[in-house]
């Protein structure tokens, strides 16, 4: 942009270039798969542009790239929050660019007020954590309802799974992660992103981790390596809510968009009190995949499992995992 279309925008006033960037900022605390951060941003006056960095895909993981934009789609939706949360309402152009498969999206400021949907959550975004230990309890009828709009308002579905179908889905969670190892490269890219070397701002470490030991059906919790959180595993199963984040169809906007519902609905549960977790590795395999829409109804697609619930009482706080400084993400 020039000069005098920045000197525009503050006459309309807009946002300047450092409270974009510092939304970017914040928008970069969503969720990705092995907290890879699999994203750039390019900020100008008046609009920011998110684009995929496919560098950071996990090629042996995330074969099909469907971890990539999820993970960015939960980015994108963070960035709106953010924005909204210092007045500022946005309209959202998605892949915008058939010449540029990387650019995902371009958030513009517009006229008007911030959604108060957006505008809600805007305080979670720095409380929301992903808590991998086992859960006290799960989630009633009317927080998942309430979710479920959340997500319904991007075009995705959220399928609660109950009873014998929960069983069967915790069994798909637990094949995959089994089975995982024994592709090409997955060990490997799973060495890299949980012993990063000392001071790295991405990847889980192991802080973040539970310590061994899980008992029942907590085997799905195990997709890392040990950590050195306590689990308090004397304490039985996990008792957690599991919900499939489900989209009509199987395109990269539909990927996107469940990311954007995803992130919704993470920051509706952190600020409803409960501690949540995104599943990715039986939606990583295509015969679990196939047993996981199975299990959400056989319709659409599932695209994420999340698991959502109460903590122990004496369970303690999740650390913050890291992040990559925003000179490193901006363009």
């Amino acid at each position: 942009m020039t000069g005098t279309e920045s000197e525009a925008a503050r006459t309309r006033g807009e946002p300047d270039l450092h409270t974009l960037e510092q939304a970017v900022g914040r928008a970069v605390r969503a969720p990705s798969i092995h907290n890879t951060q699999p994203w750039s941003w390019r900020v100008q006056p008046g609009r920011i542009m998110l684009f995929a960095d496919d560098g950071r895909r996990l090629v042996a993981t995330d074969p099909d790239g469907r971890d990539l934009m999820v993970s960015c789609g939960a980015a994108l939706q963070h960035l709106r929050v953010a924005l909204a949360g210092v007045g500022a309402a946005t309209t959202t152009l998605r892949l915008p660019d058939p010449e540029r498969r990387d650019h995902l999206a371009t958030v513009r400021i517009c006229d008007g007020l911030p959604s108060h949907a957006d505008s809600s959550l805007f305080a979670q975004l720095d409380r929301r954590r992903s808590d991998r230990r086992p859960y006290a309890s799960g989630a009633p009828d009317a927080v998942v309802d309430g979710l479920r709009a959340r997500a319904g308002a991007y075009g995705a579905g959220l399928v609660r799974v109950e009873g014998a179908a929960r069983s069967r889905l915790v069994q798909a969670l637990d094949d995959a992660t089994a089975g995982q190892p024994h592709r090409p490269g997955y060990l490997a890219e799973l060495l890299a992103w949980t012993h990063r070397y000392s001071g790295a701002r991405d990847g889980i470490p192991r802080q973040s981790v539970p310590a061994a030991g899980v008992q029942g059906d907590g085997a799905h919790l195990h997709r890392f390596p040990a950590g050195t959180m306590p689990h308090h595993a004397a304490l039985g199963p996990d008792a957690g809510t599991l919900l499939v984040v489900t989209t009509p169809a199987d395109t990269p906007q539909d990927r996107l968009r469940a990311g954007e519902a995803v992130g919704s609905v993470l920051l509706a549960a952190t600020a409803a009190g409960y501690a949540t977790c995104p599943l990715s590795q039986a939606l990583e395999l295509s015969a679990t995949r196939t047993r996981v829409r199975n299990e959400a109804g056989g319709v659409e697609y599932p695209q994420l499992v999340l698991r959502i619930g109460r903590t122990f009482g004496h369970s303690g706080p999740v650390p913050e995992t890291p992040r990559r400084a925003l000179s490193a993400v901006l363009r």
